[in-house]
């Protein structure tokens, strides 16, 4: 083979190269757009399908709140029962 030959086949690999690595950068650029997308949706759901902490508490302490009347008043009839 001559130098024209070589050059040629230098050319191809490299165009051949260029052109895997365009398309996997471009694979990616695609996929990484995707997971924006994944990502804003997942943050909005999260914001409207669950509960925060600070409501959490506040539910749990009325919860609590009640049970402990609830278990003062049995203690109650406990007493004027057995009185």
């Amino acid at each position: 083979m001559d130098e024209a030959n070589y050059q040629w086949l230098i050319n191809s690999a490299f165009t051949a190269l260029s052109t895997l690595f365009g398309w996997l950068a471009r694979q990616l650029w695609d996929a990484v757009g995707v997971l924006k997308k994944d990502l804003s949706s997942l943050r909005e759901e999260i914001a409207n399908d669950r509960v925060h902490k600070s409501d959490f508490k506040d539910l749990s302490d009325a919860i609590f709140r009640k049970l402990d009347r609830i278990e003062d008043k049995l203690d109650g009839k406990a007493d004027k029962g057995h009185g």
